[in-house]
């Protein structure tokens, strides 16, 4: 992500946000919220949280998560450092750049430097500013960030300058080049050579850098330099002697800090307006404005603004003869430029302590202050502040009786200082000496009585004033030229950006016309995937009052008998209206109108007339638009969307609204095909269901007719040999040995004839327990194995018959409490699947087909596998062989809902899995079912379809 973004690329993700929902939202979320930073802190915080709570459902993985929020939590961090809370941007900032450092991200940890760095500033700490900036562009170079290592360059040169400017300018003039530069660094670039040019009093060129750093700064949302770029070009102008100019541009920086809430831009705005006040003689408002300044600044007290401030409030009381206030504002200087380690504070707070001092009668006092503020001075070999340290030291010695200067060789003291400050402008290239320093030589040469010499230095006084109003009026006139220069460079520049706007708003339009037409083919393709007429209702309400202005919206559908429209959805003003039918013999009507003529009906401002026909109960609505739901040739009904203001739906409104309808007429169709595809498909599964049945009971008779057969015709026999028996008793007479015969078989038939009546028993309760379970869906703990072998004995008799085998293999003791009934309809229609498909016509396998279940538990769940050695499922079918009526055998025994119906049952009911696995040696079926089945809410459990 880049450190920052011009305003066109702001506004392309600006406009891209409202089409995305949900975790879509968040790339572009993230890319806002970041650059927003500066601009609109408030948004930027609002996004960011919102991206936060996307950030669970974005699908990246937890890696990718915490740098999202990583970047989250600088822009917080930032937003703090802005409002003043340093310790709390400090410690998320160093939160931050602690994650970041674990996953290596290079560009993400210079940000935090950055950051860091910033804080550093405002807390008056250049040094820790410096290494964190150091630190910033070690990072980028090493990540391959060209623009993060030159952001930090021309950083570390902008601060440089306000330290040591003849150093800064032999190690940074030349650094960046002479190319044009991308404008989130032209406005540091420019800054830093702005400032060069300033402290070479090259005043008309700072003020082109300056203007060039503030446009530049605006542009690529850095908010807070282009403030600081506004208050340099005021500082620019007053030392030009424009003092209005000054102040307007003062004004256009505190215009752009007042909204913003943050202290130190307010502040440093309030600080330099103050002292174009001062120098306009304005010392009340001035006053007012400085202590306002110090207030606002007070939570950045460590930063350079503040000791700015306090210089100002000095120089301000001086000016006002308070010099207590004076003395106190000097010696808060001297600790924050001690803080600061800046070298012209140190100077400025000695110099104006040794005035307030030598006001207030304490001449000794007075005297160290000004030597130490001239040993400042000659240590950094500044000539200008020596000069005024000296001109100080003059004017003690004239006001005090004090001790004389060691090696003094002029008559007094005060002279003796004057000529030294004299000779050190001499030493200044190109620089004259000010008239009022010669006038304080001639004065003093006057009071010596050296009259001839205090003559001609007064007529070099007169010579050098007149230089000075020749320079004021120089400055004057570059100012002029400037200020003309600036206001045709910020002319051209409103010009630019109003054709950037208008180039924006024209592209906006586009745009969002492109927007517009791919949201609503989204929305179509949401509508038209419900296949319930509720959903697609709902799907309607919810967009039609997501893009267009709605009080009241409703759907009417043409009733059956072709005679009324009747409203299937109503809503207005948030609350359900209730189900009415209009007649289509209602003249009135305007959805009748819109129905017969087969055609939009639109009234921008509803008649007061109309009003009287207002359905009751529902609120006076004063734009009204009825669109056709038609299909083709065919129309199904009418929808209406109704505001309360005239005149609301524009073409671009219509348009919508008509592309919803088309969609709604073709949702709502499919939904009714799909409702009369349901009672069809209830109504197979109800014949499928009877055919299982009647299968059943087809098995039951043939497996009950064969032990129930062979006791009918042993009892028949027996009742012939009773008849015989019977006979020979009435006849020729009973023989022992006939009798004996008799009751032998008498005793094996009846063996015969117990075993075979048990055996139907055993059968009929088999099947009693089977029946149950599968008529009332019964849930109840049984055991698996014995289960497994009453389903199988319902359909051995066409496993038999059909001349294939089925063994298993199931595990004793493997308990379950579910649903004993459908389980047995799945594994019977895996086995009626295996018989019509697997196996072919009957004997085109020798030795016939061999079918095989097997189960095995584990702590929690079952696994069943069925298999087959048939042909085989064709790898084109495997993925629709659970498709609702999806057969290869349609009309030969096939109906395409057995393993639908399994599937749903496995799924559904049993809250299991059922997979398979095909290959020319055969099929396999594998369930994976819990032990205990899931609990549905109610006593009824899901129906299965």
């Amino acid at each position: 992500m880049e450190m920052f973004a011009l305003d066109a690329e702001l506004a392309q993700w600006a406009t891209a946000l409202p089409s995305l929902d949900g975790a879509a939202r968040l790339p572009v979320l993230l890319q806002l919220c970041w650059h927003l930073r500066q601009r609109d802190c408030t948004r930027a915080l609002a996004l960011a949280e919102e991206a936060r709570r996307l950030l669970p459902q974005s699908g990246l993985s937890p890696a990718a998560q915490q740098l999202v929020m990583a970047r989250l939590q600088l822009v917080r961090a930032e937003v703090q450092w802005l409002h003043g809370a340093l310790d709390e941007a400090e410690a998320l900032a160093q939160a931050t750049h602690a994650l970041l450092c674990t996953h290596g991200e290079g560009a993400a940890c210079f940000d935090a430097h950055w950051l860091l760095a910033s804080i550093a500033v405002d807390r008056g700490d250049h040094v820790r500013n410096s290494d964190q900036l150091q630190t910033a562009s070690d990072l980028a170079r090493r990540a391959g960030d060209a623009m993060r290592a030159s952001l930090a360059d021309a950083a570390t040169a902008r601060w440089a300058v306000l330290r040591d400017g003849p150093a800064a300018q032999v190690r940074w003039r030349d650094h960046f080049g002479d190319a044009p530069l991308p404008l989130p660094l032209a406005a540091w670039v420019h800054d830093f050579r702005g400032g060069m040019a300033f402290v070479s009093h090259d005043l008309g060129a700072a003020v082109g850098h300056y203007m060039q750093a503030y446009e530049a700064a605006l542009a690529s949302g850095q908010l807070r330099p282009a403030i600081t770029a506004a208050i340099n070009i005021g500082d620019c102008f007053s030392h030009l002697n424009d003092h209005q100019a000054a102040l307007e541009w003062m004004q256009c920086a505190l215009d752009l800090a007042r909204p913003t809430l943050w202290p130190r831009s307010i502040g440093a705005c309030q600080t330099h307006t103050a002292e174009t006040m001062r120098k306009l003689g304005r010392l009340d408002a001035a006053g007012e404005l400085l202590r306002e300044a110090l207030a606002v600044l007070a939570p950045v007290s460590g930063a350079r603004s503040y000791a700015n401030a306090l210089f100002y409030l000095g120089e301000l009381s001086l000016d006002q003869g308070d010099y207590d206030m004076a003395l106190d504002a000097f010696s808060r200087l001297a600790q924050r430029a001690e803080a600061l380690d800046q070298a012209d504070f140190r100077g400025k707070a000695q110099r104006g302590s040794a005035h307030a001092l030598s006001y207030l009668d304490r001449p000794d006092d007075a005297l160290l202050a000004a030597e130490r503020a001239l040993q400042l001075a000659s240590a950094r070999g500044d000539a200008v502040n020596q000069m005024a340290a000296l001109r100080v030291l003059a004017m003690l010695h004239a006001r005090h009786d004090l001790p004389a200067p060691t090696g003094m060789a002029e008559p007094n003291p005060a002279l003796h200082y004057l000529q030294q400050a004299l000779q050190v402008a001499t030493t200044i290239d190109g620089y004259a000496p000010p008239g009022e320093l010669l006038d304080a030589l001639a004065r003093e040469y006057a009071h010596a009585g050296d009259h001839a010499r205090a003559y001609d230095i007064a007529l070099d006084a007169g010579a050098a004033r007149e230089r000075s109003h020749t320079q004021q009026a120089t400055n004057r006139a570059i100012a002029m030229q400037v200020r003309h220069q600036t206001e045709h460079a910020r002319s051209q520049g409103d010009h630019h950006r109003a054709l950037a706007a208008s180039e924006a708003r024209r592209a906006a339009i586009l745009q969002q016309t492109s927007d517009t037409l791919e949201r609503l083919s989204a929305i179509g393709q949401e509508i038209t995937t419900h296949l319930d007429a509720g959903a697609v209702f709902q799907v309607l309400d919810r967009h039609v009052h997501a893009l267009l202005p709605v009080n009241t919206f409703a759907v009417y559908m043409l009733d059956a008998a072709g005679t009324a429209l009747r409203r299937a959805h109503g809503m207005e003003a948030g609350l359900p209206l209730p189900h009415n039918a209009i007649p289509l013999s209602n003249p009135r009507a305007y959805s009748v109108r819109c129905l017969t003529n087969r055609s939009e009906v639109y009234i921008a401002q509803v008649p007061s007339g109309r009003h009287a026909y207002t359905v009751p109960g529902t609120q006076h609505n004063q734009s009204v638009l009825y669109v056709p739901l038609m299909v083709g040739e065919r129309i199904l009904g009418v929808m209406t969307v109704q505001a309360c203001h005239a005149h609301a739906y524009g073409e671009r409104e219509r348009l919508i609204f008509r592309t919803l309808c088309a969609y709604g007429a073709i949702a709502l169709d499919n939904a009714n095909a799909y409702r009369q595809l349901q009672d069809a498909q209830a109504q197979l599964v109800s014949q499928e269901k009877l055919a299982a049945l009647g299968a059943l009971m087809a098995g039951v008779a043939h497996e009950l007719n064969t032990p129930i057969g062979n006791s009918l015709l042993i009892a028949s026999t027996m009742q012939q040999k009773t008849d015989d028996v019977a006979r020979l008793m009435n006849g020729p007479g009973l023989r022992r040995s006939d009798l004996a015969a008799y009751i032998d078989d008498a005793g094996k038939a009846s063996a015969l004839v117990m075993r075979g009546l048990h055996s139907a028993a055993d059968l009929v309760n088999s099947f009693k327990q089977v029946a149950v379970d599968r008529t009332t869906e019964q849930r109840r703990p049984f055991d698996l194995l014995q289960v497994s072998h009453e389903i199988i004995a319902t359909v051995m008799n066409r496993i038999r018959s059909s001349g294939h085998r089925i063994d298993t293999e199931i595990a004793f003791g493997i308990g379950m409490d579910s649903y004993p009934g459908p389980l047995g309809q799945v594994i019977t229609n895996l086995i009626n699947n295996a018989l019509v498909h697997a196996f072919g016509e009957p004997g085109s396998l020798p030795g016939g087909g061999l079918m095989r279940l097997q189960a095995s538990a584990s702590e929690t769940r079952v696994r069943i596998v069925f298999e087959d050695n048939g042909g085989g499922i064709a790898e084109q079918h495997l993925s629709r062989i659970f498709d609702p009526f999806f057969t290869t055998r349609l009309g030969q025994g096939g109906s395409g809902l057995g393993l639908s119906i399994s599937y749903n049952i496995v799924t559904a009911l049993l809250g299991g899995t059922i997979q398979v696995a095909s290959s020319p040696a055969g099929s396999r079926f594998t369930l994976d079912l819990p032990l205990v089945a899931p609990q549905f809410d109610g006593a009824t459990p899901p129906a299965i379809y």
